[in-house]
């Protein structure tokens, strides 16, 4: 049974893989950080994490901390993500776990393929 840390990398390297085949760097012309919850550090986390990819794949996760520790130690080891270190690693975390915090569907894990 893979993890929902296992599922969110899945999905990072799905979507990441083609565009590292691309020559082109991702742009999010779409995006900016107003269009996400206010809160310190919201610039810093979305030009950290728009380099690479859009930043609606990160709004979509909603992670514990140490998930999102776990993903950014994944995005530096696996995709050269520029490390992120002391105060500048703090200001990104505290943004991350209390913008996109682990959400729950009512009642438990409910398997989409059954209807009520």
């Amino acid at each position: 049974m893979m993890t929902r840390l296992s599922c969110v990398l899945t999905i990072i390297v799905a979507v990441a893989a083609p565009q590292a085949a691309s020559a082109q760097a991702f742009a999010p012309r779409d995006e900016a950080p107003a269009d996400y919850p206010a809160g310190p550090g919201r610039d810093q986390t979305f030009y950290t994490c728009t380099p690479c990819h859009g930043f609606k794949l990160v709004a979509q996760q909603g992670q514990a901390r140490g998930q999102w520790e776990d993903t950014l130690d994944f995005m530096t080891q696996r995709h050269s993500m520029p490390k992120l270190e002391g105060n500048d690693r703090k200001i990104v975390l505290d943004y991350l776990e209390a913008a996109f915090p682990p959400r729950r569907a009512p009642g438990g894990w409910q398997n989409p393929f059954q209807k009520k």
